[in-house]
């Protein structure tokens, strides 16, 4: 390898959205920083099967209302 093109490579904290902590090796921050995860595999619907919705400033309820019939058949 050439020296000196590549970036440092040392030892990092990990904690996860549940407060469990690992030690892993990284190029992110400086050796012995810490990163904070937000979605880990423990909370991110795509590993856990569990679905959550949130309906922030009632953008859900607004579609809903919009398009809410849309497909439905009058009786006639």
């Amino acid at each position: 390898m050439k020296s000196g093109i590549h970036p440092d490579y040392h030892e990092i904290n990990v904690i996860m959205t549940d407060g469990t902590e690992y030690k892993t090796r990284s190029c992110y921050g400086q050796a012995g920083a810490t990163l904070r995860l937000d979605i880990d595999p423990k909370s991110h619907p795509a590993w856990t099967g569990v679905q959550r919705m949130l309906d922030t400033g009632g953008q859900v309820a607004k579609f809903n209302k919009k398009f809410g019939g849309l497909g439905r058949r009058a009786k006639a």
